[in-house]
């Protein structure tokens, strides 16, 4: 088998974003911007925004003025950073960006986060909802303050239904550290909402590089042309690299103006295009990714300027060639929703065991496990906790994911996520009401199993009832909906106010128990309930007991009609209960 030959996208990469106009609209209107400001207010160290209505997306620009932002970034406490557990209980908004590890914090510039601290208040709230794209971009110190904003909506996204926000940042300097960068990065479809232009003459992106870490994709930008790169590592290289001495003496705002001058020539350039001769980096023994590589740097000027920076070019080159090398490795792993089913089955044959084995007890499987009564809990528990591991996480990276990469779980996978919510959802709700909780639907419920429900109702046909398969293994199914225990222990709850008197309305309770009636009998005429509730010992007989003693043996309705005959839950459970 010929092996797996390797490449460079940055290449393609780059040659997408500029032959799009919505590189150029980013920049007119920081620019249009930054005219408006100029006129009426003059430089100042405060960042100012403004919203754009374009017929395609909206636009939201973030302005500051260049030599404030250089002055902020070099001086003293510049490349502060500041912690997100210090800001946490009043500043709270990403707080969701802190990853699942002993260190669950990160850290941001300092004085980018407290421009954007100062104007949070007054930005606009957006329809996350709306189908029109959200724009959103910012250069130098306004950079940073986009992308935090950029941050601050991530959570607020559907991936798999609704379209991200992109972030166009031009001179940006960096903005946090490698727990932010880890926490950013670990879903592709959040690093592929920012692009982050940087301009060979621009001193600002290079500076904080100490305890710093880059994140999304960097559009280097020279005379000779623009290249994408994506790994961090490469990136970081790059920025030190590049960081000329002369770069100190540069005219700020001529720097930004050069920004609006590389916008305009990108789009009449070919892109990246090999204009080196140089034999001794490239011939015909050069790889595709090392040749890819090589046109990459020699675009950004880096290749021209190595005698003037007594760099040597080919450590550079080989650094990017093995960082390239690795993020092929790793996007070969990246995350499949199939991968591991086969191993978890292993987990879901004991729990499937153990509610077969859970009717001997006289009470189910549900009840058998809230009521602890064996020593094989113990290693229920354990499977239990592995398969919630599994789905959390499966269900957490799919929903980030882009649609096109698998943002919803493929039909295999549906079906097992289907199947452990409806194993071991009831658990949960055997666990939140053993501690005495209340509303567990509202209150209590994971959100992996609320995502597993919608996904499987997007694709799930309307039923127009049971048939004949259904009713005959229906004393082997699991009961469909995987909350129906929840409503029992309410209904339960209902009944002990109502005959202890403690309920200040007795119209709602029993309004409740009636709503759960006709929810059983719906549920058992479509057969989505196991025969297991009937088991004499079950929460759900214990229900049965009590409501009845309420009501009265006089009370009539389509499901006592069913319940006060014992034999109906043996008809039930061989499928050949007739239900009106």
């Amino acid at each position: 088998m010929s092996k797996t030959q390797l490449y460079s996208s940055g290449l393609e990469l780059a040659n997408f974003v500029v032959t799009h106009d919505i590189l150029h609209d980013a920049w007119t209107a920081i620019w249009s911007l930054y005219s408006e400001i100029s006129q009426n207010e003059g430089p100042s160290s405060f960042v100012r925004f403004k919203v754009y209505e374009l017929p395609n997306y909206t636009i939201i620009a973030f302005f500051t003025w260049p030599s404030s932002s250089k002055d902020s970034v070099q001086g003293g406490g510049g490349g502060n950073l500041v912690s997100s557990s210090t800001f946490k209980g009043s500043f709270p908004f990403f707080d969701f960006l802190c990853p699942k590890t002993k260190d669950p914090s990160f850290s941001i510039n300092e004085p980018a986060f407290q421009l954007f601290k100062s104007i949070f208040g007054v930005l606009p709230k957006f329809e996350i909802d709306n189908s029109k794209p959200l724009i959103i971009t910012g250069n130098s110190l306004g950079g940073s303050v986009a992308t935090l904003f950029t941050l601050s909506l991530l959570e607020k996204f559907n991936f798999s239904k609704t379209k991200g926000p992109l972030c166009i940042t031009f001179g940006s300097p960096l903005i946090g550290d490698e727990n932010l960068q880890e926490a950013i990065s670990k879903y592709a479809a959040w690093n592929s909402c920012f692009l982050h232009v940087v301009s060979d003459q621009d001193l600002v992106p290079r500076v904080l590089i100490n305890g710093y870490q880059p994140f999304g994709t960097f559009l280097f930008c020279s005379k000779l042309g623009c290249s994408c790169f994506e790994d961090h590592h490469t990136i970081l290289e790059l920025l030190t690299t590049t960081n000329l001495g002369t770069l100190e003496n540069q005219d700020p705002n001529k720097v930004f103006e050069s920004y609006g001058t590389f916008v305009k020539d990108l789009n009449h350039k070919v892109i990246c295009k090999d204009t080196t001769d140089d034999e001794s980096l490239i011939d015909w023994t050069t790889t595709p990714l090392r040749a890819g590589i090589i046109t990459q740097l020699v675009t950004i000027g880096l290749v021209q300027s190595q005698q003037q920076q007594n760099v040597d070019i080919n450590i550079i080159i080989t650094k990017t060639e093995k960082q390239a090398k690795m993020m092929a490795i790793s996007n070969q792993h990246a995350f499949d929703p199939t991968r591991g089913l086969n191993d978890i089955k292993v987990h879901m044959v004991y729990l499937e065991q153990y509610k077969k084995l859970s009717k001997e007890y006289k009470d189910g499987y549900y009840d058998r496990y809230k009521n602890g009564v064996d020593r094989s809990d113990i290693d229920l528990v354990k499977h239990k906790k592995f398969l919630t591991c599994y789905w959390e996480e499966m269900v957490d990276q799919a929903e980030k994911r882009p649609q096109t990469v698998g943002a919803s779980l493929r039909t295999r996978s549906l079906f097992g996520g289907t199947n452990y919510r409806r194993m071991i959802e009831p658990l949960d709700i055997a666990d939140y009401y053993k501690a005495g909780k209340q509303d567990y639907i509202n209150q209590g419920r994971s959100k992996h199993y609320i995502i597993l429900e919608q996904l499987l109702k997007e694709t799930e046909k309307p039923s127009s009832g049971p048939n004949e398969l259904k009713k005959q293994n229906v004393a082997s199914s699991l009961t469909e909906d995987s909350c129906f225990w929840a409503h029992v222990e309410e209904a339960r709850i209902s009944c002990k106010l109502l005959s202890s008197r403690e309920s200040n309305d007795r119209e709602k309770e029993t309004n409740k128990l009636i709503e759960f009636e006709k929810y059983v009998y719906g549920l058992m005429k479509n057969y989505a309930v196991s025969s297991e509730i009937f088991l004499p010992e079950s929460s759900f007989m214990t229900w049965w007991r009590e409501y009845r003693e309420i009501k009265g043996t006089f009370y009539r309705s389509h499901l006592t009609g069913l319940m006060n005959n014992e034999e109906n839950y043996d008809k039930y459970a061989k499928g050949r209960l007739v239900i009106p």
